[in-house]
């Protein structure tokens, strides 16, 4: 169990430090990312993103 949230924490880091390259590239305003206001804050879900960085990561362990 340890192992895990490790593994999550150290994803959510890397995550974090990626966030502004793949905002420069363009990531999280594709068509599909909702942005949208409720209970005075901004929420993002960022739909169409996820799709495409998992099919991304799912063509690369393909290959690999």
């Amino acid at each position: 169990m340890i192992r895990w949230l490790i593994v999550i924490f150290l994803a959510l880091i890397l995550i974090s430090w990626f966030t502004p390259l793949l905002h420069k590239l363009g990531f999280g305003k594709l068509p599909g990312d909702l942005r949208f206001m409720l209970f005075g804050r901004e929420w993002f879900i960022p739909l169409a993103t996820t799709i495409l960085l998992s099919f991304v990561a799912g063509l690369i362990s393909h290959l690999i």
